[in-house]
């Protein structure tokens, strides 16, 4: 009869299993945008904590870029100002933009910062605005007949990313968090999307990965199965079929994007599920959606 293995046998196991891995991405920048039900639910908040300072540890970089938009709307309603979206993009007035400095800038961010390092991390918290991080434009969506363009105000997105901060706080080994706010030529805040500017992060520092953090298993077939190993041809086809649809469709053209301006892979993965950044890094199988260019 063989004995169980003991807690101790069973982690050198998988350390065992995880070496090719970390050998694989030691020194390489991996970019996670930060968003969803792992941002609300307490264990996930703990558990990606945990799992970005162990990815320091073995001597991968990475760099955390994160949302916000469920507390913005609680901060907005608690305020009693309502909430609106024009084609999925928070119309964004001068008084909404306080607010969301305030909770991304703010609130969200800070609380990501002591999470990991309440965990042992060193992180530091940023929005594009520090250093000049993220040069903003402002974001006009299209024309329509009676109303012509349509102004949802202070909603930006990415011009210019100027990386030498970010590059500077990994060399002294810290973990970059952003805030997606940008600035904009007139000195004014701009509210971008957290997975545009992942994605344009991730190719400045020209990352192995970016992952990006959701609350469905990544993308699903027209039968609800899980579809990976995706090429820009493949994307392509998806679409147009109609497989690739409303609020996948802008994440998985930020995914294709950014492997066809030089990030090694581009991952779509399920923030509900505990430890999944380091499933997707530790396991050939992962947790999500690959694409590659």
């Amino acid at each position: 009869m063989t004995d169980s293995p003991t807690p101790a046998t069973q982690v050198a196991h998988v350390l065992i299993e995880a070496l090719p891995y970390i050998q694989r991405f030691r020194g390489k920048t991996i970019v996670v945008k930060y968003g969803g039900n792992a941002m609300v639910d307490e264990e996930l908040k703990h558990s990606f904590a945990r799992d970005i300072v162990l990815m320091k540890l073995v001597g991968f970089n990475p760099v955390v870029v994160h949302g916000g938009g469920p507390q913005i709307g609680k901060l907005l309603e608690r305020i009693g100002k309502e909430s609106r979206f024009v084609e999925g993009m928070r119309v964004t007035d001068a008084e909404t933009m306080d607010v969301v400095e305030m909770v991304l800038g703010g609130a969200v961010n800070k609380e990501i910062v002591n999470l990991i390092n309440s965990k042992g991390g060193r992180a530091v918290g940023l929005t594009g605005k520090d250093g000049g991080l993220i040069r903003a434009r402002k974001l006009t969506l299209g024309k329509d007949a009676a109303a012509g363009e349509v102004d949802i105000g202070y909603v930006g997105e990415v011009e210019e990313i100027d990386s030498s901060v970010v590059s500077m706080l990994e060399q002294g080994q810290f973990i970059p968090v952003i805030a997606p706010i940008g600035v904009g030529a007139d000195g004014r805040a701009y509210n971008i999307n957290a997975d545009l500017v992942a994605g344009k992060l991730a190719e400045i520092l020209q990352a192995e990965k970016l992952i990006l953090l959701t609350n469905t298993p990544g993308l699903l077939d027209k039968q609800g199965q899980l579809v990976t190993g995706l090429n820009t041809e493949m994307v392509e086809n998806l679409i147009a079929d109609g497989t690739i649809y409303g609020g996948m469709l802008p994440k998985i053209r930020c995914a294709l994007e950014a492997v066809q301006n030089g990030v090694t892979s581009a991952h779509i993965i399920d923030g509900r599920v505990e430890h999944a950044v380091l499933l997707e890094l530790f396991t050939d199988q992962g947790v999500g959606t690959l694409i590659r260019a």
